[in-house]
């Protein structure tokens, strides 16, 4: 047999923002003590307005406990309010407090400069690797 799983590219792509993700993690758990699960919904929540769990789940690739777990502490800390969908009972909306919008303003320069860092790493191959993955995000879509 001649497969060998480190050269599987989608094994190493999946290694590879496994160990960009946890360094990210170091970062934003050391300023504010968040999980990924929690920064992915924030993170998230900063780009929409109101939100539900499912949307969430979808976008962030996390499965709905974990984004409901993260989404009851974040609540708890006063950074997420919860609520009732308009049309769809089954569903909970999610939208930042102004304490989570506080939270996002201090972390996005954090992860503005984390992202500088990973293109100063990728060098000259960073517009290919963007390109590359926009195919695979489109396709897969």
């Amino acid at each position: 047999m001649t497969f060998k799983l480190d050269e599987f590219l989608p094994y190493r792509l999946s290694v590879a923002a496994a160990q960009i993700s946890r360094r990210f993690a170091s970062i934003y758990a050391a300023e504010a003590g968040l999980t990924i699960p929690e920064w992915r919904v924030l993170a998230h929540l900063a780009q929409s307005a109101e939100v539900s769990v499912r949307d969430i789940q979808a976008r962030v690739n996390l499965d709905k406990s974990m984004v409901s777990r993260a989404a009851t502490q974040l609540e708890e800390e006063g950074y997420v309010s919860k609520s009732g969908h308009g049309t769809d009972r089954r569903l909970i909306v999610l939208q930042l407090t102004p304490k989570g919008i506080a939270l996002m303003q201090r972390l996005a320069p954090l992860a503005e400069q984390f992202q500088q860092q990973i293109l100063t790493e990728l060098g000259p191959d960073a517009e290919a690797l963007a390109r590359a993955l926009d195919r695979l995000a489109q396709k897969n879509a």
